[in-house]
């Protein structure tokens, strides 16, 4: 298996050198979508290997370069506001194929329709507790099942309806890893009842438009877009045309017994990349050079930790665990150099998040999402940094963490010329914040420093060996940083009831 570790480390650091280099060569200039090719041509360098699925493969690969030719033939500029949602186009797409060709599945998809009408007790309380902020800072959009986030409020639905298990878990992906439009729980219901519309008619809205992303998932995704004034590029077209060149790649996948959890998943994770990571927002919020230097400091970090760790693990999911606590160390070790740490940064933005609620009770849904992924990112690093501290005994020696049983090498941080020079970016004589200041606009988009083209890519590598099993959403206790250390929330989690 070790010839499968070095693959995946390998495709994974160059999906992730691709972001960081195109970023820090255009930081500062005017986005072109050309400037994406250099992330679609790693991504043609994926393979299948023996015990690897192709089909798997192929929808990761596919789905790349039909977004990449797709988006150039409508634009060649994304706008910032519209840059987050090009990776919820692909699901909708996806499921409407499967509907089409599948009349057991489509079946199943109307039954749950049907059910999501009888669930104003699940969808109501949820989109009440989303708009008074009961569950504190949370992920509408979540990969896992916790408290506040979409998938936990389909998870309930499902438990339900009377359908098969598989496409119970189907339609749980794709909410989840899948993308399955840009909703989020509770936004029309926020919205409504602040222009003054009674709570009951709220909610009914609320059911409406929960129904129409699994009834019409294109249209609903289109409707949406409208509502929010997307002008980068027509999204129909968009949608049309995508579907139309995946529908072979879908299908090949359903004939290789793929999971149709994983079929509307894999497609959708990969290519944000192209237009959302590599983009305007990201080479104006990288004009900082202590950003900049952030995030080429951990992707360092992962770098040397996972070629140090890749010949001696013993599955493909404690190499996940490897590149993801490593990241998590970098972050939180930037973090103490200035004197901060996970937990006074938690309650720091929880105590925030609860304000901001206040000020601003038609937030977006997502509004907090990438807080959480930041906040969730430096505790656990700081779980492993502060361990290494109590076994350092009293001693000035070296900080070595561990992550899944492996030392994090640090070395990138210390000896980077941007980090460990703050007095040369604030008044010299107080710098003291410097690297904070930048963590905190890290903390609305941390997706190259969690990293997000590293997961996206081994997580196709890892359900390319395991076809069969829904991989979305995660089915584990995430430890979310502010139920751990501040709120109470973690009985509202699903993660032991999923479908």
């Amino acid at each position: 298996m070790s010839e499968l570790y070095k693959k995946m480390v390998n495709e994974a650091l160059a999906a992730q050198r691709a972001d960081v280099d195109t970023v820090k060569k255009y930081r500062g200039h005017e986005f072109k979508m050309e400037h994406t090719k250099a992330y679609v041509d790693v991504a043609n360098e994926m393979k299948a290997v023996d015990g690897q699925s192709e089909a798997v493969i192929n929808l990761h690969v596919d789905s790349i370069n039909t977004h990449y030719n797709t988006l150039t033939g409508l634009t060649d500029f994304v706008r910032p506001e519209d840059d987050p949602f090009v990776e919820h186009y692909q699901t909708p797409a996806i499921l409407e194929i499967l509907y089409e060709e599948d009349d057991a599945f489509k079946k199943s998809a109307d039954k749950f329709v049907e059910t999501i009408e009888k669930s104003e007790d699940i969808i109501g309380l949820d989109s009440v507790r989303r708009y008074a902020g009961f569950y504190g800072p949370t992920c509408v959009v979540d990969f896992a099942l916790i408290p506040g986030s979409t998938s936990n409020v389909v998870n309930q639905i499902l438990k339900k309806t009377d359908i098969p298990e598989d496409h119970k878990q189907a339609i749980l992906a794709a909410k989840s890893w899948g993308m399955n439009t840009s909703y989020g729980i509770g936004e029309i219901f926020a919205n409504k009842i602040e222009e003054g519309v009674p709570l009951t008619e709220a909610i009914k809205q609320e059911i409406e438009m929960v129904k129409s992303i699994y009834k019409t998932p294109v249209e609903a995704q289109a409707k949406l877009m409208d509502s929010l004034g997307h002008k980068s590029f027509d999204v129909r077209k968009y949608m049309a045309e995508y579907k139309k060149k995946m529908k072979g790649t879908v299908m090949a996948a359903v004939e290789d017994g793929v999971h149709y959890g994983n079929i509307v998943t894999v497609p959708a994770y990969c290519v944000g990349d192209i237009s959302h990571h590599i983009s305007q927002s990201t080479y104006n919020m990288c004009k900082d050079d202590v950003i900049m230097a952030i995030i080429e400091a951990t992707t360092d970090v992962m770098e040397s930790t996972l070629k140090n760790a890749v010949g001696s693990v013993k599955s493909e999911y404690q190499l996940l665990s490897v590149a993801t606590g490593s990241a998590a160390c970098a972050v939180e070790y930037i973090l103490e150099l200035d004197g901060f740490n996970a937990p006074t940064v938690v309650e720091l933005l929880t105590r925030r998040f609860h304000n901001y609620v206040q000020l601003n009770p038609t937030r977006g849904a997502a509004a907090e999402l990438h807080n959480c992924d930041f906040m969730d990112t430096i505790y656990r690093g700081w779980k492993s940094l502060d361990e290494a501290r109590r076994m350092m005994n009293g001693s000035e020696g070296k900080l070595e963490p561990k992550v899944a049983g492996f030392k994090v090498n640090l070395d990138p941080i210390d000896t980077n010329e941007v980090i460990m020079n703050p007095q040369r970016y604030t008044y010299p004589a107080c710098a003291i914040t410097v690297r904070f200041s930048s963590l905190m606009r890290l903390a609305d988009y941390p997706c190259l420093i969690t990293s997000e083209p590293i997961t996206a890519t081994m997580m196709t590598n890892i359900i390319a060996l395991h076809k069969e099993t829904p991989a979305s959403p995660v089915r584990a206790c995430k430890n979310c940083a502010s139920a751990c250390l501040v709120d109470f929330r973690h009985h509202y989690c699903q993660w032991r009831e999923a479908v």
